[in-house]
């Protein structure tokens, strides 16, 4: 383009001109520095005319000065070039500065919008089937997920109540069980003695058992438990009693050791303590080979233990023992839940249960209570 031209500088004293400048403004602008806009020209007995505008502008880059004016030729590529100077100058900084401010900005929206999300993933975390009746919060949570957690929440509902209903089947089925069983019981009961008799009545005893334990089950699994002081001593010894006839039968010795404390008092439910005590004392009489002694002890401060000198339980399986259904013979009977509601009996007691070898043989359960769930009371001494 013909007749024009133009200088660019900056307040760092960079400068940038194109066209053919004329020589009494090629560095004027050193001097216009505090000038914001003005128009420059002469009169040389022709009109005035301007020849040279002059404006200050403010630019991402920082402030420049703009001289420009006719009396020269600039060619397409520098008219080009003048173009991209400005794009350069005034609107590629702020295109970056919006970039820049879009990449912090979105990550930070994105996590926001996640949040509820991740709080909905932190309560699915907390559900599993002794953990009902949590739902996943919607409050938070993105609009377009809102339907999938909704739906969640509806099939947790449904699971819930299908639960409900098993348990109150498995709990009805039982109460229904001791009945004919108990009648059962007394039929073989009035038959002659001898070894026919005595094998019909050890398998009634153990249908009977398994009732109790799956009622027991239901009752943990309700936390139908009421706490109360319990005497530990006399507590082992009304296992002791109660069991030495069925003990005896099976050609075992029973056998108490209390000490000499006269009583031992915890914090617990006094008919729960009662069945994982019998529970460890009929595992005895179920895998302990039907030979030797089984012994219960109570010892002070805070243990209970029930020894057998059977073939005992191998390291491997001392864990494995206490899982529902788990037998480790299964050719001796039994119904694999006796071990496991004895845990979670002492588990909903703070306390601990544990399986050893016993001296001379066989295997050794140890319950072991915390200091603050007993107040022990021994006899005065003489």
């Amino acid at each position: 383009m013909p007749g024009l031209w133009f200088t660019v500088h900056d307040a760092q004293g960079h400068w940038l001109t194109e066209g053919d400048v004329p020589p009494e403004y090629a560095r004027i602008g050193d001097a216009l520095d505090s000038i914001g806009q003005a128009r420059l020209g002469w009169n040389l007995g022709d009109p005035p005319r301007p020849t040279a505008r002059v404006k200050r502008m403010d630019t991402a880059a920082g402030t420049v000065q703009i001289m420009t004016g006719p009396g020269g030729t600039v060619l397409a590529d520098q008219l080009a070039r003048l173009a991209l100077l400005t794009l350069a100058t005034v609107w590629l900084p702020g295109v970056l500065l919006m970039a820049l401010a879009t990449l912090v900005a979105t990550p930070l929206v994105v996590r926001r919008t996640m949040r509820g999300l991740d709080r909905a993933a932190a309560d699915a975390m907390r559900i599993d089937v002794e953990q009902r009746g949590v739902r996943l919060p919607v409050a938070h949570v993105p609009a377009e997920a809102a339907p999938l957690v909704d739906a969640v929440n509806a099939a947790l509902c449904r699971l819930d109540e299908g639960y409900v209903r098993q348990q109150r089947f498995l709990l009805d089925a039982a109460h229904e069980l001791r009945t004919p069983i108990a009648i059962l019981q007394v039929r073989l009961e009035g038959l002659p003695d001898g070894a026919h008799r005595t094998q019909l009545l050890e398998d009634v005893a153990r249908l009977a058992n398994l009732a109790e334990q799956m009622l027991d089950a239901q009752r943990l699994r309700q936390k139908d438990i009421a706490f109360a002081p319990v005497d530990l001593a006399a507590l082992a010894r009304r296992v002791a009693a109660d069991l030495a006839p069925l003990a005896i039968a099976a050609g075992y010795g029973l056998s108490l050791e209390d000490e000499g404390v006269d009583a031992m008092v915890v914090d617990g439910d006094h008919a729960a303590l009662e069945r994982a005590l019998a529970n460890l004392v009929q595992n005895a009489i179920q895998h302990g080979g039907r030979r030797g002694t089984i012994t219960l002890r109570v010892l002070a401060p805070r243990t209970l233990e029930v020894a057998d000198q059977g073939e005992g339980i191998p390291a491997e399986e001392r864990e494995r023992i206490f899982e529902p259904f788990h037998r480790l013979r299964a050719q001796t009977g039994g119904t694999g839940l006796g071990l496991h509601l004895a845990r979670e009996i002492v588990q909903l007691h703070s306390a601990r249960i544990t399986v050893r070898d016993e001296t001379g043989g066989g295997a050794c359960f140890r319950i072991a209570f915390p200091p603050t769930a007993m107040t022990p009371h021994l006899p005065p001494r003489a």
